[in-house]
Parts: C-alpha cells; structure tokens; sequence
C-alpha cells in the first residue's frame, strides 16, 4: 500500500447522462480512459469506487482495482471515505478524489498537484485551467473558482470562492474548475464529519462545506483544460477532440 492514493467515485446513475462511466470513447468506456490516465501519473495506487457491478466487473477485467461500495452515499466524496476507511484501514495519508468523468485530463496535471501536497501547507488542494471563452464562462454546467493572485503555469493560490452562475468577480481571477481534489488524510477525516451546508447544497458543490468551516483550499493552474462530460452535447464534444 502507498501513502499517497487516487480514488475515482463513479456511478451509473447521473441524472444529466445515464450510464455515463460506460460511454465508449475510441472504443473504450470513459472510465477506462480515467482509470488509464490515473495510472500513468504513476503516483500510487489508484482504484476505482462504485456501487455498481457492470463498473466493478470492467475494471476488473482491465486488471484494475475496483470496490464496490454502497449505494447511498450523498456525495463522491462520501463513496471515497468508504473505501479510504473500510478498504484502505486509514492508511495513506493523501488521498486524491478524481472525478470520473473527465477521460482527457492530462496525467501531468494529476502528478503537479500530488507534488504540491508534499509541501503540507493546505488541507485541500485542486486545479483549474482559463475558459476559452464567455460562452464556457456563461454555461453552468462549468464550476468557477476565484483566486485572489493571477495564476501561470503550475502555481497555487487559496481559492476564494466556488460557483456555477457567474456573477461581479472583478475583483478576483476566475477559473475553470476542473473536478479533482487532493486531501490531506486529516482533511478527510474532518470533512467527512461536518454537516453539509446551506450554501453546498444550493450550489450543489459539495467544495464549498470546507471553504464554510475555514479549511483551507489550494488552487493550482493547469494549461491542459480537461473536459467534464454532462450532457449528450459534452459527449460529442470529447468524441471528436479525442479523435485528433
């Protein structure tokens, strides 16, 4: 077992897109392609979280590590507690959440951010790339961040504040928010333990529970700009970048 492990919750039942881990992508399901780029990051165990068997039964045959976990978990960070807990005794002491959905994300970026938590100055840490344009800006299926400094290849800043609409934040950077999260092993252990806030649930961003009870999160910039697949539309979309 390594100190450091990335845990990727997924499950089939998106509302926005059914099935979605299953979605083939050149010919392979979108959580193979995940899976794959968690590995090549090549940073410690990577095993997958899901309460459903056709998933569990994929990655096995990739040869993968896969638990099943159960199925009425509120959140992913929820389903990665599960197996951090039961799975992995406690053990490893940063635990990266990525998210399931993303089969470009790059896996250099995956590797920048579990370097930086070996610097153990933040209780989370995640990444974000800049919109291409206002249109990526106006679309609320697209999290922003918000950071205090302008940010350039591989820096951090504390994040300031997570949302979906965007509204007056002249006075901050806004980001992309791409849907990965390295924590600390007490991190985890903390969040896990609060209740879920007003503020997460109205903005269905389940981030905004820690920035709400002062833990201290870290944003570092990636120029490589992972697509997040929710709808039909984003499906297509990354179909035909990822046949270039």
């Amino acid at each position: 077992m390594t100190d450091k492990v990335i845990i990727i919750p997924t499950r089939l039942e998106a509302k926005r897109l059914p099935n979605k881990p299953l979605k083939k992508i050149n010919d392979k399901e979108m959580i193979l392609h995940v899976y794959e780029a968690a590995k090549k990051a090549n940073i410690g165990d990577v095993i997958v979280a899901s309460p459903n068997q056709k998933i569990c039964e994929l990655i096995s045959s990739a040869q993968g590590v896969c638990v099943k976990t159960q199925s009425n978990h509120e959140t992913g960070t929820d389903r990665i507690f599960e197996v951090f807990d039961k799975f992995l005794n406690k053990k490893p002491k940063i635990i990266i959440n990525l998210q399931g959905d993303m089969p470009n994300i790059d896996p250099s970026a995956i590797k920048m951010l579990s370097n930086y938590m070996n610097k153990n100055i933040c209780d989370i840490a995640t990444l974000a790339s800049k919109f291409k344009d206002l249109k990526e800006i106006e679309n609320i299926n697209n999290v922003k961040v918000t950071t205090n400094k302008l940010l350039s290849n591989n820096e951090f800043d504390e994040a300031r504040d997570f949302f979906r609409k965007n509204g007056n934040n002249k006075k901050m950077h806004l980001y992309h928010h791409i849907g990965i999260y390295a924590f600390t092993k007490e991190a985890l252990l903390r969040y896990v333990n609060l209740d879920r806030t007003k503020k997460e649930l109205d903005r269905n961003l389940e981030q905004l529970r820690a920035l709400e009870n002062k833990m201290k999160i870290h944003v570092g910039y990636t120029p490589s700009s992972p697509l997040s697949i929710d709808t039909e539309e984003d499906l297509r979309n990354i179909q035909e970048l990822m046949k270039r």
